[in-house]
This record gives C-alpha cells, structure tokens and sequence, in this order.
C-alpha cells in the first residue's frame, strides 16, 4: 500500500484546488474537502439518463393513482423532483469528501445506521405500510433505514476486511465475527419484514468478503447455509409462501396470487417490440398494483416495448460494469477499502436492479424490491446517487493517483 498512502496520507493533502472559502460546511468537515475535477462520464451519464428516465416514467406510471387520491396527477412526479434535487445535493458533498474520511469513519456510520433500524421498530415511531413496519416519519418525507443500510455495510465490510485481511481464511477469527454482525442485521430487516433488503445486504457483505480473500470452503458453507435459511424463510411464512406459489403459476390464481404478475406480463405482451407509447399504458389504470414503484419495468415494458426494456438494462449493465472495473483497478493499486467498497456498491446496485427485473418478467418470486434510480422513492434515491458519487470520486482519486505516479 506505499503508493496510496503516498497519495493520501493521514493527515490530509490537497489534492487539485481547495474548496472556496465562502461555501458553507461545518468545521468538522471542512479539512476534509476539496474541488476534484470532471467525473468519470461512465459513471456520470448512465446514472442522469436512468434518473431523468425515472421521471417521466413515474409521472407516467401514477398519473392515475395520484389523481384518483390526492387530487393532482403531479402528486409523485413533484415529490419525486425533490427527492432528485436532494439525491443530487447529497451526491455533490459526497463527491467532494475523500475516501479517507469514509473509511476512518465507516464503523461509525454502520452502527448509526443500526441505530436507525431498531428505531424503526419501535411503535410511534417507524411507520407501517401494507403490514411493514420500513420507514420513519419525517414530516412530509419518509426516512427506509434499510437503503442506508445497503451503503454503510459496503464500507463495513471493506473495512472489516482490510483490517482481518491476513485471518479471512480462519473462521473464528475472521469470519465468525462478521457473521455475527451480519446476522443481527438481518434479524432487524425480518422484523419489519424486508426480505429483499436482507438479500441485497447479504450479497453486498458476503460478497466484499469473498473479494477480500475469504476462504473457498467458508464461502461453500456459506452458500449452502444461505440456501437452506432461505428456504426456511419461505415455508415458515404464509405470505412467503403464497408469493413463491404464485411465481411457479400465477395463471392458476390470476385474481388472487398471481394477480400482479399476470398482469405485469400482461403489460410486457401489450408493449411487444416497440410499446404502445409514452402514456399510453392500460396496466396503470389501476390494473397493475404498485405501477410506479417495484413494477415500472412493467410500465416501460407496455409503454416502450422489448426496446425500452433493453435500453435500460443496458445502462444499468454499463454502470455496473463500470463501477466493477473501477474497484478492481483500485484493489490492483493497493487500495484495498476503495476498491472492496466500489465492489460492494456495484454489488448492491447490481443485485436489486437484476431482482426487480427478474420479478418484473416472472423469473422470481415477488419482492418489495424498487428498480434503482427509476422507482418512485426518497430514501432509495437519495442513497443510490450517494453512492455513485462515493464510486465517481474513488475513481477521480485512482485517475489522480495514476497521473502522479504514472506506470
């Protein structure tokens, strides 16, 4: 690790221009900022193209159901505006505060995020929607602890991992600890219940450890004790098993179980190649449940067809890719929290943008999972542009330390 720690010692060096003097920051932080330069247009244009995406489709997804309960067919399309106003403000600071701080600070943020999910438990406090108790009152806005959760366990784990690097292939004295830590977690997430989230969050620490160098014989034991608690999850919960149920043949109850699949396939075939135009989906109208949210893959699929559908895999392949190759660059430069870190977020934007698809389609059971980026939501949003901009400043940061010690 010379040349990192070259580049970015404990004591903090200025990197290109320092910020200006009269933009507010608490002095807590301002020792830590800086101006960097362009971000990386990889990770910059899939990200504002799926966002700005997200716009139209969820004013055009909830036109119905935002004029049908409040009055306005604006209703979450102007919500949705300041969520991405706040999302960008958010991924601005973030992509001016080095890496450093995220990673002295990363335990700390992983037990305030702890925090949040036990707080969200609590009656009178965390609020409850369709039988789950997710989200914390805020006003007018809601706060989902879990979407800050699928960030802070990316900088955990790496942090973790850098830190018992040479006992990963113990597992006592590597392993154990942090699946300790990573079953309290997912205790928290099945209390409110939120089984998706505890997937995502699963894939993303599990995974940052597997890229640390945990040991092939843990990571089998881990995959089979992974399938055997999923499995139990599902038998022992009645709604579970009603969701698997309907995934193998929503036909057989395509007005009970199966109803949204039937008709978020029923979307898919209306839309075939080319879809049936911007705002022109039947599905919405009060057809196809949560059109704006988990299903506007669905949405898409009706309005813009087999095309639109594509396009946004596309953009999500390419930022994910980008996002992999970004930490593996980083990981071969010795800088091993970024690189596991970049991983871990590709990982969680990855993971849930794949099981939404594949929900969406009917290749998986049916879960509250949203389409990053695209999906009306507050917390999700917020959180995944903090993210990209945590991944556009490492990669700002390995472009700076290439120039300066060029190969």
């Amino acid at each position: 690790m010379k040349v990192w720690t070259a580049l970015w010692p404990r004591e903090r060096q200025a990197v290109e221009t320092k910020l200006p003097t009269h933009v507010w920051l608490p002095a807590q932080l301002r020792p830590y900022f800086d101006r960097p330069g362009a971000p990386d247009p990889l990770l910059l244009w899939p990200t504002l193209l799926l966002v700005s995406w997200g716009l139209v489709m969820v004013y055009s997804a909830s036109i119905a159901v935002a004029a049908e309960q409040y009055g306005t067919p604006y209703f979450f399309l102007i919500r949705q505006l300041v969520f991405v106003a706040i999302g960008l403000g958010v991924a601005w600071w973030t992509y001016r505060l080095p890496l450093r701080w995220w990673e002295r600070n990363s335990r700390w943020l992983f037990a305030a995020s702890l925090v949040l999910l036990v707080l969200v438990l609590i009656p009178g406090i965390g609020k409850t929607v369709n039988g789950a108790q997710r989200w914390i009152a805020l006003g007018p806005l809601n706060l989902q602890p879990a979407e800050i959760v699928k960030f802070t366990i990316a900088l955990f784990a790496a942090n973790y991992t850098v830190r018992h690097f040479h006992a990963m292939q113990r597992f006592f004295a590597g392993f154990f600890p942090f699946l300790l830590m990573v079953a309290a977690v997912g205790s928290l997430l099945l209390w409110q219940p939120d089984f998706g989230s505890l997937v995502v969050v699963s894939a993303v620490a599990f995974g940052i450890l597997f890229m640390g160098g945990l040991s092939w014989r843990i990571v089998g034991l881990l995959i089979a004790a992974a399938l055997l608690l999923f499995a139990a999850l599902v038998v022992v919960s009645p709604y579970r098993m009603q969701r698997f149920v309907a995934f193998l043949d929503p036909w057989s109850d395509p007005l009970g179980k199966g109803y949204q699949l039937t008709h978020a396939l029923i979307a898919f075939g209306r839309g075939e190649w080319l879809g049936v135009g911007l705002g022109g989906s039947i599905e919405k109208l009060f057809y196809l449940p949560e059109a704006h949210t988990d299903f506007i893959l669905a949405v898409i699929g009706e309005e813009l067809g087999w095309l639109g559908v594509v396009t946004v895999v596309l953009l999500f392949a390419v930022l994910v890719w980008r996002m992999v190759d970004v930490g593996r660059r980083l990981v071969q430069v010795e800088a091993y929290f970024a690189g596991l870190s970049v991983i871990g977020v590709a990982l969680g934007v990855g993971v849930q943008a794949a099981i939404n698809m594949g929900v969406n389609v009917g290749l998986l059971p049916t879960k509250g999972l949203a389409l990053p980026f695209m999906s009306y939501g507050g917390s999700a949003l917020v959180m995944n542009l903090l993210a990209v901009a945590f991944v556009m400043r490492a990669e700002w940061e390995l472009r700076s330390l290439c120039r300066r010690n060029p190969v």
